[in-house]
């Protein structure tokens, strides 16, 4: 028994040596992608824009008009400042001028009576003209005490309160203004290398009716983030949806056009990966399997996963059984079977 088990061994030995079929394998060759594809990312409705307001002067608030939510037309009075001592500047500066005025208009009698000369009387001038300029800042103090809203919009926050000093420019209220919503998704390397290719936009949610509505885009920005994606700014193609308000969430579809390079077809079960890399195995003339790399889309179709690179359609790819192979092992395929022998009984 010992020299029959000897025996066994050996020749399995041998046959590995001489390249005896060992695993057995499905093969499948790479099929066309075929045409237009779509993509489907998460998206956030945004506002069109932003803006920050806050006075021109510095001073303590007074009082503020609106609340946060609240919508607010362009025009509207939004806050005051305490305006009491600009107010008191600019009445000790109208003192000052009304009595320069004066004296500038006596100046001006004599000198049209060649009883002053002209350098004194343009020195009387450029006094008076310089009176006028500070009185006019510091009427335009007064002015900035109160903050009007440059255009529609909802007020999104309110930063500070009735009482509180603020500077000039800091910002006391975000304004949404109310122009067209937007849409902004990110996209991952794979699909930016593929914006040449895109050709129709639109987006979905439950929130107004879950009605795909057609998007427009505005632009790309072609700088990835920390992520490694690229940033997305569409906005709605007709009429703006009733239920959109800033913050939700919906679902961008992005249509794509078939590539002019040729993508193939296979099923996911042939890839693996090795050294952050992927593979498929190939089966050449002789019936040995090699490590072929390869470059997917890194998107998965159902069960199919399209390859842009290292295939061709001629390729007997193996699709199952991809863990227990070795490069260089001789495998055996298993055919297919046939209709009409449901289970190779016959």
């Amino acid at each position: 028994m010992a020299a029959l088990a000897f025996a066994a061994v050996a020749c399995s030995n041998n046959d590995k040596e001489s390249g005896a079929l060992s695993h057995s394998v499905y093969i499948c060759n790479p099929t066309a992608a075929g045409g237009a594809s779509t993509l489907t990312f998460p998206g956030v409705v945004k506002e069109n824009e932003n803006i920050s307001l806050g006075f021109k002067t510095a001073g303590q608030i007074k009082r503020i008009y609106v609340k946060e939510g609240a919508r607010v037309s362009s025009g509207q009075l939004l806050a005051e400042l305490d305006a009491a001592d600009y107010q008191l500047g600019v009445e000790a500066l109208q003192i000052q001028y009304d009595q320069v005025k004066q004296e500038v208009d006596r100046a001006r009698r004599l000198y049209e009576n060649k009883s002053m000369s002209q350098n004194d009387y343009d020195k009387a001038l450029s006094g008076l003209k310089q009176l006028e300029v500070q009185l006019q800042a510091n009427k335009n103090k007064v002015a900035y005490t109160r903050l009007y809203a440059p255009t529609s919009g909802i007020v999104e926050a309110v930063s500070y309160s009735a009482a509180e000093m603020v500077d000039a420019g800091t910002p006391v209220f975000t304004l949404m203004t109310a122009g067209e919503m937007e849409v902004t998704c990110d996209i991952p390397a794979t699909a930016y290398g593929e914006r040449d290719l895109f050709s129709e936009y639109s987006c979905r949610s439950a929130y107004f009716g879950d009605e795909a509505l057609p998007l427009r885009l505005i632009s790309i920005i072609p700088k990835a983030n920390s992520s490694q994606l690229y940033r997305m700014n569409l906005t709605f193609a007709g009429q703006q949806p009733k239920g959109a308000t800033a913050g939700m969430n919906v679902e961008v579809t992005i249509s794509k056009s078939a590539n002019s390079e040729s993508a193939l077809m296979i099923p996911s079960s042939a890839l693996f990966t090795k050294d952050d890399r992927e593979y498929v195995w190939v089966m050449q003339a002789d019936s040995t399997v090699t490590e072929q790399p390869v470059i997917t889309e890194g998107r998965l179709h159902g069960e199919m996963v399209k390859v842009i690179e290292g295939l061709s359609t001629a390729d007997n790819v193996v699709r199952a059984g991809v863990s227990m192979l070795t490069p260089g092992e001789k495998v055996k395929v298993i055919e297919k079977p046939s209709k009409t022998n449901v289970g190779g009984l016959l």
